[in-house]
């Protein structure tokens, strides 16, 4: 058993500086190991307490030094910046092992707990008292996310909407419209967004973006709020407005977490009648369980397909002169895999989003009509992954991706463009494809890849128009392969202008496969006015 301090100093004064020596470097084998696993935020906190907890440390000698042992601190107190730099360190090990920037891993944390805020709304008291949790909920989030100046960006065009459908309502939606968009564009201008999320970076235009559509349809759905139900489309008479939303009910409606990142787009009538719990939630509404983890697996796939594949099929290989040396079906092949893999990245984002509107409760929009009913949760879908991919006419396509988006444009931007007793042509579809194109940034290879869609879209109803007139089943057979064989080739061809943005490298990567992806389409096109399939006659009234 080890004597006190005291009886060694008084029976053994001559002893004593050995066996402290021997203790202190018992202590120091025994702590060792354990100290130098403190992050090294932390290692010159503690070599000042070794080095200058002694007012006369300066100056002790190495004899006295076996006397005297400064007091060690264990664990050492960690200040507050060396506590933010240990997780900063813990944020670059993570965002690298997962092949991201820390800004995008942030975003991505922010964004996966859009799903517990989502499923904490449904325990939220009273209808006022769920659109501040909404609204907060959105904007602690994107503070988080994107910064604390993040949340300014988006009271411009909440402000321009409101004070428009208070003061203007005629004319409410149109102000809007071009008042949001126009504060949208010189952000994009002023940011360019493209070029940071090609680096790794990240900011709150995104987030805007979704917000520019919510004021846009809020605005415009009290406008038709005046007007007589006569004549409107079905979509306007369903989602007018015709009493102004409160402030309180604004702000839940446009930051509300679930959708405030990424989307989906829906309506402020759909969302009042949510919150307050009319309409289809009057009742009890079924358990989002299942339809939500089947989101999570969805998206948990999804984002394990994209990092595999993403490494063997970088974007930069566009840029680089093997590339060029590459036959004609190796570049094509290429181009196919690079959009397959890119969109795996929307889809995971779209998927932790639909999971988060659907465990909320938003999600829900009524019973199917089989037997038994079936719950259906379509306003929080936003992508039919497998219809995408499968896609048998280009026609189908802005059904399947970005669906509420694809929805949003054709009520509030295709279906305004027809005039009265006109059929929509291809310059209504342009128009709609240009807005679509100035919503997502001011890039090149925006515009180009919108304005190839459209030359798609048209092409492929040539192709679906072929194949109705015909009456013999293998040959529409055939025509619905070669449909489909278009539509595959087309996209994957158009989305490169899409991911690198540039008009020098969108027009190389056009070039490499000798504008294949233009060419047919336009092609079509012309053969549709020549070969026209002769009209089915209708079927006569019965007298």
């Amino acid at each position: 058993m080890l004597l006190s301090q005291g009886s060694i100093k008084g029976k053994h004064g001559a002893i004593y500086p050995l066996l402290q020596n021997l203790i202190n470097r018992k202590r120091k084998g025994l702590f060792y190991k354990t100290a130098c696993s403190i992050s090294a935020s932390a290692a010159p906190y503690t070599h000042a307490l070794r080095s200058s907890s002694h007012p006369d440390a300066s100056k002790r000698t190495k004899s006295s030094s076996a006397f005297y042992r400064p007091h060690r601190i264990w664990p050492p107190r960690r200040s507050a910046a060396a506590a933010a730099a240990a997780m900063g360190l813990e944020m670059e090990e993570m965002a690298a092992s997962i092949g991201v920037s820390v800004p995008v891993l942030r975003f991505l944390l922010c964004f996966a707990a859009t799903i517990p805020t989502g499923l904490l709304w449904r325990a939220v008291p009273g209808a006022t008292g769920r659109h501040l949790y909404a609204g907060l909920t959105g904007a602690a989030l994107s503070c988080l996310s994107f910064g604390a100046t993040s949340n300014l960006l988006f009271v411009a065009p909440m402000a321009l909407g409101y004070l428009a459908m208070l003061l203007f309502r005629r004319h409410a939606g149109l102000i809007t419209f071009l008042g949001a968009f126009g504060f949208l564009i010189a952000c994009h201008a002023y940011y360019m967004s493209g070029d940071a999320w090609k680096e790794g970076g990240i900011d709150a235009t995104g987030a805007l973006m979704v917000l520019t559509l919510k004021v846009i349809s809020c605005a415009i759905n009290y406008s038709d709020g005046i007007l007589k139900e006569e004549g409107l489309r079905e979509a306007q008479k369903k989602y007018r407005l015709t009493k102004l939303p409160s402030l309180i009910e604004y702000f839940g409606y446009c930051l509300c977490c679930g959708s405030h990142f990424a989307g989906p787009v829906y309506e402020m009538k759909d969302y009042l009648d949510w919150t307050e719990r009319k309409g289809i939630w009057a009742s009890s509404t079924p358990s989002p369980l299942l339809p939500t983890l089947r989101a999570i697996v969805q998206a948990g796939i999804c984002m394990g397909l994209y990092l595999y594949l993403s490494p063997k099929f970088p974007l930069s290989w566009f840029s680089e002169p093997l590339y060029y040396e590459w036959g004609f079906w190796h570049r094509l092949f290429y181009q196919y895999m690079s959009g397959f893999t890119a969109r795996w990245k929307y889809y995971f984002i779209w998927s932790i989003s639909e999971a988060a509107i659907i465990i909320s409760g938003l999600g829900f929009t009524g019973w199917s009509e089989s037997s038994p009913p079936k719950a259906k949760w379509d306003r929080a879908k936003n992508v039919d992954v497998l219809g995408v991919e499968l896609a048998g006419s280009a026609v189908q396509l802005p059904l399947m991706w970005n669906i509420q988006v694809s929805t949003w444009l054709r009520y509030y931007v295709y279906e305004r463009l027809i005039q009265k007793g006109k059929k929509p042509g291809f310059l209504q579809l342009l128009g709609t494809q240009t807005v679509s194109a100035i919503w997502h940034g001011l890039y090149p290879g925006y515009i180009i890849f919108f304005v190839q869609s459209a030359l798609m879209i048209n092409g492929s109803r040539v192709i679906y128009r072929w194949q109705q007139a015909v009456s013999n089943s293998v040959l529409r057979s055939i025509l619905a392969f070669l449909n489909f064989a278009y539509t595959l080739l087309v996209l994957n061809y158009s989305c490169i202008g899409f991911q690198v943005l540039s008009f020098k490298e969108t027009l190389a990567s056009y070039q490499s496969v000798y504008y294949v992806g233009t060419i047919v389409p336009i092609v079509c096109l012309l053969l549709g006015n020549v070969i026209k399939p002769a009209r089915k006659p209708k079927a006569q009234k019965a007298e």
